[in-house]
């Protein structure tokens, strides 16, 4: 089975580039964040000509996330458990019997914010979540989406540019710890534990030319997804734009591949 996870940074805007993508790479599931778009505002019958099942949990022109399929989507569940939260920022479903999570987790805006705060309640929110599915070990689970967290100093090009700012501190970075105490696994980091990849630039100054990037997006897995993992990489190339009419989204796919 090959998941991707992928911010598309509105899906309105970038319709095409999406349908396109699929259409080349065929993944079998793809986890999508910030579509913008209202709950029945979504690309139903769109990603059925290309032979995709949707689930959406959408919020008009915030937040947004959602879940494509090559197969059947059963047990579709919005939110996460037990939440309080107003925003579309969680879907998850089963598929093909793997368990899996699309999330979109809060920016924080900055470490005085009271969104900072808030993310770090989603954060907790997500680890009791999680508690609740990682005890069935027999059930693949991955968990992905945008988390809006590089999980260490070697997932941004530079760590003293974010002193102090969200995405790195150590409140959130010590609750992505915790998911992997509870049984999930950093697959990129399984495969390449050394390598410097991001999966977000900067749309502003040249970041991406210049390589100026954060692993933000990430896809974490439980054991039994991680006996069959064979590979996880970053789609650089649909974050260089390729002379399309749709400007790119500034966050590029990340795609792993394991036996189920």
């Amino acid at each position: 089975m090959q998941v991707a996870t992928w911010n598309v940074n509105s899906l309105k805007a970038r319709i095409n580039r999406v349908v396109d993508w699929l259409n080349a790479n065929q993944v079998d599931v793809l986890l999508i964040q910030e579509t913008k778009l209202k709950h029945g505002a979504f690309y139903l019958d769109r990603f059925e000509e290309i032979g995709y099942h949707s689930a959406h949990f959408g919020q008009g022109q915030w937040n947004g996330v959602a879940i494509l399929s090559r197969h059947e989507i059963n047990e579709v569940r919005y939110g996460l458990l037990g939440e309080t939260f107003d925003e579309a920022r969680a879907i998850s479903a089963l598929i093909a019997g793997v368990r899996v999570f699309s999330l979109y987790i809060p920016n924080g805006r900055s470490l005085d914010n009271d969104h900072y705060r808030y993310k770090l309640e989603f954060l907790d929110r997500l680890i009791g979540e999680v508690k609740s599915q990682i005890s069935n070990p027999e059930l693949p689970l991955i968990v992905g989406g945008d988390f809006n967290v590089a999980p260490s100093s070697a997932d941004v090009y530079d760590e003293s540019v974010f002193e102090g700012m969200t995405h790195v501190s150590p409140e959130e970075r010590n609750r992505l710890l915790v998911l992997e105490q509870l049984g999930l696994y950093d697959l990129y980091r399984a495969v390449s534990p050394d390598e410097t990849v991001f999966t977000w630039w900067d749309y502003r100054n040249g970041a991406f030319h210049k390589n100026q990037g954060m692993r933000i997006d990430l896809l974490l897995g439980n054991r039994h997804v991680l006996s069959g993992l064979s590979s996880v990489f970053v789609d650089r190339n649909e974050r260089k734009g390729g002379g399309k009419e749709e400007r790119p989204s500034d966050h590029a796919p990340l795609i792993a591949t394991f036996e189920i």
